[in-house]
């Protein structure tokens, strides 16, 4: 298949690592309002409190995405986008080590702090890592089930 596609080592991980990134990015932003009850019960938290929980991470997400973009162009997208997965991951571990609700709170605007790195360098660095042939290539793939799944088919 490999020889099919043209792709590199180097391509295969950086598709695997910005996908894997994107999901678990995705899943975060979905998974906390199913564990808000937890939240409320284990770190006595208000429901103020909760609202934040959810808002501080798409709010620094959706603040920073920009300025990301930005500085992915002037300081490298590859590089950045590491810095990115490593501030989010960090934000993660601190969150479930969270000792208060205000901590959470402060931890999720650091998880979003990395998404928005994240999300903001993704795209661009898949376009730059593939080209022509490669890029090309996955449009005569057949859909993703997901593509039927929310048409409702």
């Amino acid at each position: 298949m490999t020889e099919v596609l043209g792709t590199s080592s180097r391509q295969r991980w950086t598709l695997v690592l910005v996908c894997t990134a994107a999901f678990m990015l995705l899943l975060d932003i979905t998974i906390v309002s199913v564990a808000l009850p937890s939240i409320q019960r284990d770190l006595r938290a208000s429901l103020p409190d909760l609202q934040w929980v959810s808002a501080a991470y798409a709010l620094v997400l959706a603040v920073l995405l920009l300025p990301a973009a930005t500085l992915g162009d002037r300081l490298g997208r590859r590089r950045l986008f590491l810095a990115g997965l490593v501030i989010f991951t960090a934000g993660s571990l601190a969150c479930a080590l969270a000792w208060t609700a205000l901590a959470l709170e402060l931890f999720r605007a650091l998880q979003g702090a990395g998404g928005a790195v994240l999300f903001a360098t993704a795209t661009p660095l898949l376009r730059a890592e593939f080209s022509g042939a490669a890029r090309s290539a996955p449009r005569s793939a057949p859909p993703a089930p997901s593509g039927r799944w929310s048409a409702g088919c």
